[in-house]
């Protein structure tokens, strides 16, 4: 009887490390690589493979389930210097451009999140249409090389440690990982800032309000994945402010959402935190020099829950304030979708959005939240890069300076919400 449980035992472990090992892939760039397929579960994916001494940009993706991934690349080559940026899923950021010379590599190592819309055989989470077009919740880990000049040697994918922590980011448009070019969201950014130790699992999506969000089975999902001592960060108030049903409102049913946000959360043993909605440009007539507030009531709301069931508050409503009041009325402009006609494929019109940020803006209200975190004194904090530097949106980053290569997704098409 010993002997068979014994047997039974071994087999258990032997199908365990299976399991882990088929979620694991050690990539030779260097050598010829399939185009990806369901059945082969790995290779060049979206466009076409690059070819010898191409600079252009290319996709790689494997076939893994729901989870945390370590992903180690070295970036370099023999035969070129390499000018490589790397970006996850719907055009996360992990790494910023990495210059190598010729016959130089360096190593750099990051957390991916991945995830689909199931939580149990009898509950999905209720997705979008436009969502089902994007590489969020497909079977797929997807990898975006790109750059003036990718140069990658290898990759390496496997399951991140159990105690990597993770940040669940819940919210709308502005949190979003914006899917197409122009567009970008600050949660898409946040990810550039940490190390191999924190895993960024954002599921905000655009239009959403705090009640949206509970219904389509968002929170549901954030909870079956998060394990004690996670972070979940909510931004909402942009599109809840427009709910004009019965019992809508920013005192009774935005505040009754947040709190149910809260006692979930908590129910796990999840931390939760508030982040209060960004700025919209919208500059007072007379001097165009102050931004007006647009927001209603909905900031002070979430300010009143987060006092009442002492849940720490992120103030990305007064800083974005700040960031474009600095950046003033003409400059401003820079850090959104605003762009003449022609700029992008299919736009005959110029975009004039107040709300949407393009990657720079996005990219500066990420600091902000960065900061935000380090004012309330996140442990997570002390897994920022070593590249990190304090931000202040009183002096902001030059938009002349900042540097993006555009995907090969582009889309003018407006996102849901305001």
């Amino acid at each position: 009887m010993k002997t068979r449980n014994f047997l039974f035992t071994s087999l258990l472990a032997l199908a365990s490390t299976v399991a882990v090992n088929a979620q694991t892939f050690d990539i030779d760039m260097l050598k010829v690589q399939p185009v990806y397929s369901a059945e082969n579960g790995q290779g060049y994916d979206i466009v076409a493979a690059p070819k010898a001494k191409s600079n252009a940009p290319f996709f790689y993706s494997v076939k893994v389930a729901d989870g945390n991934y370590k992903v180690t690349v070295v970036l370099g080559s023999k035969k070129k210097a390499g000018k490589t940026v790397v970006r996850a899923e719907n055009r996360r950021l992990m790494l910023d451009e990495v210059s190598t010379r010729k016959g130089e590599f360096k190593t750099f190592s990051f957390v991916v999140n991945k995830r689909s819309p199931y939580i149990t055989d009898k509950m999905n989470v209720k997705i979008k249409p436009r969502e089902k077009e994007t590489f969020i919740w497909d079977e797929k880990l997807t990898l975006e090389f790109t750059g003036a000049a990718p140069a990658v040697k290898s990759i390496k994918v496997e399951p991140a440690p159990a105690e990597t922590t993770t940040v669940f980011l819940c919210g709308n448009s502005t949190v979003v990982d914006q899917f197409t070019e122009p567009y970008a969201s600050w949660g898409q950014m946040i990810t550039r800032w940490f190390g191999p130790e924190v895993a960024i699992s954002n599921h905000a999506e655009s239009g959403l309000t705090a009640g949206s969000f509970l219904a389509s089975n968002r929170l549901d999902k954030v909870l079956a994945m998060m394990k004690k001592g996670d972070y979940v960060i909510c931004e909402f108030g942009h599109n809840d402010q427009k709910e004009k049903y019965a019992g809508s409102g920013a005192w009774y049913n935005f505040s009754y959402n947040l709190k149910k946000f809260i006692d979930e959360v908590r129910k796990k043993g999840g931390n939760i935190i508030f982040v209060t909605p960004t700025q919209r440009r919208f500059f007072d007539e007379a001097t165009h020099s102050k931004i007006q507030e647009t927001h209603k009531d909905y900031p002070d709301a979430m300010r009143a829950v987060a006092k009442r069931e002492d849940v720490p508050v992120i103030e990305l409503h007064d800083m974005t304030r700040t960031f474009f009041e600095t950046l003033g009325y003409e400059n401003s402009k820079k850090s959104l979708v605003h762009y003449p006609a022609n700029t992008y494929p299919k736009q005959s019109k110029a975009l004039e959005d107040n709300t949407h940020f393009n990657p720079y803006g996005a990219y500066e209200v990420a600091k902000m939240v960065v900061m935000g975190m380090k004012q309330l004194k996140l442990p997570i904090v002390k897994y920022l890069r070593a590249d990190w530097k304090d931000f202040s949106p009183a002096q902001p980053d030059d938009f002349k300076k900042f540097v993006w290569y555009p995907s090969v997704n582009q889309d003018v098409t407006k996102p849901d919400g305001n």
